[in-house]
């Protein structure tokens, strides 16, 4: 699945990935490919973005508030104070603030 995590300031994260794992409104959740369309609020947390590898992603200052996970190297987290994210067709789009 493709993902985009986008804030007012720039487009932090673009790639495909595994699965995602949100802060929702009403408790934390996982996507993985396939899943049905879904829009939701999400509250302050961590977004956890699983990927295949990062060979490809470059963790420079455009993406700086992307971290790696500290016990797995395939997990990057970003933190948000609030948001929303868009699921359709395998696409998802997480608006942060």
């Amino acid at each position: 699945m493709h993902l985009e995590v986008v804030s007012p300031e720039a487009i932090l994260f673009s790639s495909e990935v595994d699965s995602i794992a949100v802060p929702g409104t009403n408790g934390e959740f996982q996507m993985l490919n396939n899943h049905a369309p879904i829009v939701s609020t999400l509250k302050e947390g961590t977004v956890k973005i699983h990927v295949h590898t990062q060979e490809h992603l470059e963790l420079d200052d455009l993406h700086g508030k992307l971290v790696k996970h500290a016990d797995d190297d395939k997990i990057l987290t970003i933190a948000i104070q609030s948001g929303t994210i868009e699921f359709k067709d395998n696409k998802a789009i997480i608006l942060v603030d």
